[in-house]
């Protein structure tokens, strides 16, 4: 943050004395609950016409102020934006009009006026009546320069909405992105649903979870990694398109891409694909960013970004041959370690093709997806909850979005076969016992409903928090996010 051009402790000192002066004087303007708006700065400025020399009263923080003796000029700011106010002595009265000069800053005030238009052109309120609502006991950084100190705007975003305008608009994107995903959906007959936060077992995905525990119940429990298994839960007890929008909890590092709380959306469809889930996908990213834009053609960090459909598909195997040269379609675990060791990539202890396939991908080919590509047959080793292909069992019916060389949506086939599905299981319940902490727990009442039946099904995970960073352009996962998770200060 800036420092102010006076001493701090000065300010606090001389902005706590005036409080303790208007509560001398009876007027404490905690003590006030309710001020009657009728306007928003926004409705002022874009509606003057109909609007100017009428009375109207609006409510909001000065940001500005600047006192000239018998008249005075300020800016105040509401949810919508800035309105210039101007206070004259003879209007306002000798009193109310002190009581003006000794605001400062920050402060939150309702004010009632006339609408009208300055010699300079500048649409303004002529105030009759200013009220003090709340009094700013700390000085906003410094005007000219704002919060820049990134650590400190993450910190404290309420100071950092207040001082730059341009993070009120980012969150307010971000809500209308939620809002456009939940209208696609429910328009094609989805039905939004809520399930546990609280887990015996996290599971549905390959993380470590926050751990918690239950005193009445003394029972260890876990925060959601993922929403997928009570959702596939849904649809064998009949729902035949379900979506979940919430947050999950990953206990894992941080960077501009990873926050430990995210939020996600995950939906299913009953009787659908893969292929089904990338049309949903590529035209839902497309909806949203027409509803929000009025164009599906965007610039992300400088890169422009055409989200028209279709987008483009690449099998894993492709994408790996196109980038490096090496083929793993056809050739042994042994073959493919050589393959492997070709590319610099040189595991401790022997892994399966399909291990050394999706290693060779992450390596060398997931920074190079700018364009919206979809990339499909991902291995069995790393897709425990995907059907797999019929013409290649080592891989899977499964595909992920990877944008401006970012992953961020995961669909499958979802595996419906009990018996495959157990096996799975207990391969990652092998790799859990070898130290993985990542592997999938084993989820015995998960196996329970599949038996009873689970219609073919197609499922899919969208990362709300990176969508937004791809449609505000932000380049960070904490600038789309109020409240981003911070080590604690000394």
């Amino acid at each position: 943050m800036e420092k102010p051009t006076e001493n701090l402790s000065e300010v606090l000192r001389v902005r706590r004395e005036k409080l303790d002066e208007l509560r001398a004087q009876g007027q404490d303007p905690f003590l006030l609950a309710r001020f009657d708006k009728t306007h928003s700065s926004a409705e002022i400025l874009s509606d003057f016409d109909a609007l100017e020399g009428k009375t109207v009263s609006l409510a909001g923080r000065l940001m500005s102020k600047r006192v000239m003796g018998k008249a005075s000029f300020s800016h105040m700011q509401d949810f919508e934006g800035q309105i210039q106010l101007y206070v004259r002595r003879d209007v306002l009265g000798e009193e109310a009009y002190a009581a003006y000069k000794k605001t400062d800053i920050g402060d939150i005030v309702g004010v009632s006026g006339e609408v009208f238009k300055t010699n300079a052109g500048e649409i303004s309120i002529k105030a009759h009546s200013i009220t003090l609502l709340a009094k700013s006991l700390l000085p906003l950084p410094e005007k000219f320069h704002g919060l820049r100190d990134t650590d400190l705007r993450y910190r404290q975003r309420y100071v950092d909405l207040i001082v730059n305008p341009e993070v009120k608009k980012t969150f307010r994107a971000r809500t209308t992105i939620i809002r456009s995903i939940r209208e696609y959906l429910d328009n094609k007959g989805y039905i939004e649903v809520e399930t546990p936060i609280l887990m015996s077992e996290a599971g549905g995905a390959a993380a470590r979870p926050f751990e918690t525990h239950h005193n009445t119940l003394d029972l260890d429990m876990y925060m959601r990694i993922a929403t997928e298994l009570h959702l596939k839960r849904l649809i064998v007890g009949g729902f035949e398109k379900v979506y979940e929008l919430g947050r999950v909890f990953r206990n894992e590092g941080m960077s501009i891409k990873h926050n430990p709380e995210f939020t996600t959306i995950e939906l299913y469809q009953a009787y659908a694909n893969m292929e089904d889930m990338m049309a949903l996908c590529e035209n839902l990213f497309f909806y949203c960013a027409d509803k929000l834009l009025g164009t599906g053609k965007i610039v992300y960090q400088g890169t422009e970004v055409d989200l028209q459909p279709p987008w483009r598909r690449l099998s894993m195997i492709d994408a790996v041959k196109q980038y490096t040269g090496a083929d793993f379609s056809d050739c042994t675990d042994a073959q493919a370690m050589e393959l492997a060791t070709s590319l610099g990539i040189a595991p401790e202890q022997p892994q399966t093709r399909g291990a050394l396939l999706y290693a060779a991908f992450e390596a060398f080919v997931e920074d190079k997806l700018t364009e919206p590509t979809f990339i499909t047959g991902y291995p069995v080793e790393v897709s425990p909850l995907a059907k797999k292909m019929p013409e290649s069992p080592w891989l899977t019916e499964r595909f992920e979005l990877f944008i401006t060389a970012r992953e961020l949506a995961n669909a499958f086939s979802e595996l419906n076969d009990p018996a495959d599905q157990r096996a799975r299981f207990q391969e990652q319940a092998q790799q859990r016992a070898a130290g993985d902490e990542e592997a999938h727990v084993m989820d015995e009442d998960f196996l329970n409903a599949l038996e009873y039946g689970m219609a073919p099904t197609g499922g899919m995970g969208i990362g709300i928090d990176r969508m937004v960073m791809l449609l505000t352009d932000s380049a960070s996962i904490r600038d789309v996010i109020l409240f981003p998770t911070m080590k604690p200060k000394e």
